[in-house]
């Protein structure tokens, strides 16, 4: 229970009180129109008017909501200025992207529900122009007004027209369709075959997120639900006047005829304050792109991973952070995140870049990884920066113990850590809380070992010479290799070193049996709080954080943090 609450505790109770005011509002607002000044307007429409405002006030939250997760400026101040006071607080910033799908989410079901019940309500505007009976409350109300700034109920003027008509006519209905669309691509775009594959389609579609916001802003100001107005309360009590509609407005009736009007726009209200922050987070970014980034080294490593080393006044980064890369002679307009792979107490900073896809291919022929002969300096491509971000990695230092996970290229931001670790560490930095380090490296081929067993070689060498043998462990995984399949190695594991990484420590083949580790771990520290840090896929980070939750041996709490950008 104790590793729960350090694990899980405030981002349960986060979404738990997220979903309570969903919860709240949509009830709330469902309530407010079953009051008198909307009886009328009931008559048209039943409930469909109730199921359709409730989800509106849901939708306002959540789009209020949407785009903080992803102010990143932000959400790193904020890192840099709650971390001092709670480590749990601040690591729930990390997990930004999560909280973002999920109110993507509720919007899109809030959405549905909001246009499912629209379409009913169009539905039953138009059947009360059609059944034209004066004796039929609903044809009557739907005969007041007789021009557009009248006090009109029924948004449908005519029976000479149709619902697609009205959609296609009037601004909460093209408005709604652009909206609709918009978030269907947005969303659909989103998934994640989708994102991994076709990570352009993904950036390009994100961004109709403008048009989906001006679309709501706009949404309003059509008016198009329309009640009682409270002047017109006082001469037409519908629970009285309902039966007595014959005699609305002639002498003698004590009931008028009674007049509405449209609720005053609100979406706006909601959304606005959430929109200056993102433009000015927008800003941030477009001053710190136009700054001067020199490239002072390219290194095409063999396993197709290019390393840039670069340059940029008043750079300033923490171990684990991240920055954005754009090329403008790749493209324009698309930014791709990097994970930094230097250490801050080098006088540079550089990424590792694996060469998947369409940008990644253009950026590395841009530097020449296409040809045999070195690149010139005057011929490499600018590149703009923004950045450093800070993630989940900057509380490494923060434990006493640390398991460092990664899978693939995600061992980029580990390669910053572990760097950083041995310059404090020959600096004498007394300051360096961690004492122990489990290193845990996951590859499916032997290619993606190439560049970072290199850096591991020199960890290796530089720490059996400074006595430092016992800090750092580390286990590397050749996961869709099979101890039957490296038979042929068996004879190199009398060498010293490793064959397959020239490391001491051999390559282990499979995948690594998680709970054997962790209670290897907790057996030795007693009493610890044990950080277990992961860059790879979510289905190794849901193992883990399983292994966390449930391993409390002697007390030890395995507090679950995952690089999630």
């Amino acid at each position: 229970m104790g590793n729960f609450a350090a694990n899980e505790g405030l981002s349960t109770f986060v979404i738990l009180v997220w979903l309570g005011i969903n919860a709240f509002l949509f009830v709330h607002f469902y309530m407010a129109f079953l009051v008198d000044r909307w009886f009328y307007t009931r008559v048209l429409l039943g409930h469909a008017l109730s199921w359709a405002r409730a989800p509106a006030a849901c939708l306002n939250f959540n789009c209020m909501l949407i785009l903080l997760p992803v102010c990143r400026n932000l959400l790193s101040f904020l890192r840099g200025s709650i971390q001092c006071c709670s480590r749990t607080a601040a690591r729930q910033l990390d997990r930004n992207i999560t909280f973002h799908k999920l109110v993507a989410y509720m919007i899109a079901f809030h959405t549905a529900v909001h246009i499912v019940a629209h379409l009913f309500n169009f539905e039953f505007f138009m059947d009360a122009q059609l059944n034209r009976n004066s004796s039929y409350l609903p044809f009557i109300l739907s005969e007041i007004g007789t021009g557009d700034n009248a006090s009109f109920l029924n948004p449908i003027r005519t029976n000479e027209t149709n619902p697609t008509i009205v959609m296609f006519t009037t601004i909460a209905g093209l408005t709604g369709v652009a909206i609709t669309l918009a978030l269907i691509l947005i969303i659909t775009s989103s998934m994640e075959v989708i994102r991994r594959s076709y990570f352009e389609v993904f950036w390009y579609t994100h961004h109709l997120f403008i048009i989906f916001f001006i679309g709501l802003v706009l949404h309003g100001f059509g008016r198009i639900v329309r009640g009682q107005t409270p002047a017109s309360l006082k001469s037409n009590d519908p629970t009285v006047c309902a039966d007595q509609f014959e005699d609305w407005g002639r002498n003698g009736s004590n009931c008028a005829v009674p007049e509405f009007a449209g609720n005053p726009p609100m979406t706006w209200k909601w959304v606005v304050g959430p929109m200056i922050l993102y433009v000015c987070e927008r800003l941030v970014r477009f001053y710190r792109s136009h700054q001067k980034v020199v490239i002072t080294k390219v290194v095409m490593h063999p396993s197709k991973t290019l390393e840039l080393q670069m340059k940029r006044k008043g750079f300033r980064m923490e171990v684990g952070q991240y920055v954005f890369i754009q090329c403008p002679s790749v493209s324009r307009l698309e930014w791709h995140p990097f994970t930094l792979t230097s250490a801050p107490e080098e006088d540079y900073f550089s990424a590792h870049i694996r060469i998947v896809g369409d940008w990644t291919q253009a950026l590395y022929e841009a530097c020449g990884g296409d040809k045999s002969e070195p690149q010139e300096a005057w011929k490499l491509p600018k590149v703009a920066i923004d950045g450093p971000f800070g993630t989940a990695s900057e509380d490494v230092f923060r434990y006493e113990v640390v398991m460092l996970v990664g899978a693939g290229i995600g061992v980029t931001p580990f390669a910053s850590i572990l760097k950083s670790v041995w310059y404090k560490h020959i600096q004498n930095n007394q300051e360096v809380f961690t004492k122990k380090i489990y290193f845990y490296w996951l590859c499916p081929e032997t290619e993606a070992f190439e560049w970072f067993a290199d850096l591991l070689q020199s960890l290796e060498g530089q720490m059996t010479e400074k006595g430092m043998t016992d800090f750092l462990s580390y286990n590397i995984y050749l996961t869709r290799w099979k101890e039957k399949e490296a038979a042929h190695f068996r004879v190199h594991h009398e060498a010293e070193n490793d064959p397959i990484t020239g490391l001491k420590q051999k390559t282990l083949y499979g995948k690594p049996n998680w709970d054997n580790e962790f209670t290897n771990i907790a057996s030795k520290h007693p009493g610890s709080k044990v950080g277990v840090f992961l860059c790879g896929p979510p289905q190794l980070g849901k193992s883990l954080q399983k292994q966390c939750l449930s391993h409390s041996e002697a007390d030890v709490k395995f507090i679950f943090n995952k690089e999630n950008f």
